[in-house]
């Protein structure tokens, strides 16, 4: 099986969805002999923040010497870049020989009359047989909708069951409430594994130390009140937190602080349970984590920035971010979002920060909120609106507008594309060929 043929496989697969529940991914690991049984997790759930908290763990822990997995979803540039080891994706060749075998224990699933896995379920198996074959350390598992009947959720106690922010998301299909959401994420939490936490809503906290103690576990919750900035641009922030002092991450924006204060108590943790992680390995570690597609500055002229905020709690850190660092700049933005996100609540608390904003079409035709729907949405906050036919479109004439702004005015423009992760690598890729 080639690459080519890999993804042409699994993309057949995802025609059929996605399935919650444990028991089918399990008979698909018991053909592949468990790989995950031999493997150490430190398991993310959460809302918002999960993937910075994991960039950040994950190249700590790699600069300290262990070989370290990251499982990572949704991806921004390359389907490749859901399964590292280190920073680097897995090799095309390697995707396609484990796809081979996943494929192989899927046909023996099925001639025994046995429920064919979701792509989902295909991919986590593919993931834990690359890590066994490597040889990883720990691996940083990022769950992927809710927790406990997520796929990921499959493997044992993890060595720590980790938390980025709860909030509301997913509704009605992992919980009908905030506190039945956070209960489901919960269920990562197993006997005897230590969990740390972000500052959660006091209902959240309440779920997640509940469970924790009834599983027998060490509770902690990050105290990102207790970071001391010491400098905080666009750029940039530098900051002390408790033992760790004058730190620096490339990372910006509002929820960075929370997801900074997560991180360093996983690291923390991990100290207290003996693995050996040194104040410099972790300065070195924030310092090489880079995390595409979150608060993210493209290029400086015409200063362009990407922001995956794709719900309410991470538009409204966003505009906290915009006016923050960007409080005296017109704000050009380019949004596409998913229908069944809240895109009216998106809407609401960036769209009268804007000057213009162009609406665009994602690239999953299926589920994406029409330009021409989400531009009448969006009329409603900013009157200068407009219906792009494609995402290129959308970029360059947002630059075009910058362009021609600075030419008549000394005032400063930021162009934001945000919205959704799903198409912000292609943003990227056209603003780096607009560029050349």
């Amino acid at each position: 099986m080639t690459y080519k043929e890999a993804r042409v496989y699994l993309d057949e697969m995802s025609k059929y969805g996605s399935v919650l529940g444990l028991d089918t991914i399990r008979g698909l690991l018991r053909e592949l002999g468990n790989p995950q049984d031999d493997l150490k997790f430190i398991h993310i759930a959460g809302t918002n923040g999960k993937g910075s908290v994991l960039a950040y763990t994950s190249t700590i822990l790699s600069e300290a010497g262990y070989r370290t997995g990251r499982y990572v979803s949704p991806t921004v540039i390359s389907y490749l870049e859901r399964i590292q080891i280190d920073g680097t994706w897995i090799s095309e060749d390697e995707f396609a020989e484990l796809a081979e075998k996943v494929k192989e224990a899927i046909a023996r699933m099925e001639a025994v009359g046995e429920e064919s896995p979701t792509v989902f379920e295909a991919e986590t198996a593919i993931a834990f047989l690359y890590f066994k074959k490597k040889n990883c350390d720990l691996v940083v598992l990022e769950s992927g909708l809710g927790g406990i009947l997520d796929a990921t959720n499959i493997i044992g106690a993890p060595v720590c069951a980790a938390f980025a922010t709860i909030s509301v998301d997913h509704l009605g299909v992992i919980g009908n409430s905030l506190e039945e959401i956070a209960q489901n994420k919960a269920g990562i939490i197993k006997s005897g594994c230590a969990v740390v936490s972000a500052k959660q809503k006091e209902n959240v906290r309440e779920i997640l130390e509940r469970t924790a103690e009834e599983n027998n576990c060490s509770f902690t919750e990050a105290q990102p009140e207790q970071m001391i900035v010491h400098e905080d641009s666009y750029r940039g922030i530098t900051f002390s937190y408790k033992d760790y002092e004058q730190m620096r991450s490339s990372l910006v924006g509002q929820c960075q602080r929370e997801n900074l204060a997560t991180a360093l108590e996983i690291i923390r943790c991990l100290n207290g349970l003996g693995y050996q992680i040194s104040q410099e390995q972790v300065r070195n570690g924030l310092l090489k984590t880079n995390w595409i597609g979150r608060f993210t500055c493209l290029f400086e002229s015409p200063l362009f920035f990407i922001d995956g905020a794709h719900n309410e709690d991470a538009a409204l850190k966003l505009k906290m971010s915009l006016e923050r660092y960007f409080s005296d700049y017109k704000k050009i933005l380019i949004m596409g979002v998913f229908k069944d996100k809240e895109y009216d609540k998106i809407t609401s608390l960036l769209c009268p920060l804007a000057e213009y904003v162009y609406t665009v079409n994602l690239p999953n035709a299926e589920r994406t909120l029409p330009a021409e729907q989400l531009a009448e949405v969006v009329e409603k906050h900013c009157q200068r609106v407009k219906a792009e036919p494609t995402i290129e479109a959308a970029v360059k004439d947002a630059i075009a507008s910058v362009a021609a702004q600075e030419k008549d005015s000394k005032e400063k423009t930021v162009i934001l594309a945000c919205g959704s992760l799903s198409y912000l690598g292609e943003v990227q890729r056209i603003v780096q060929n607009n560029r050349q």
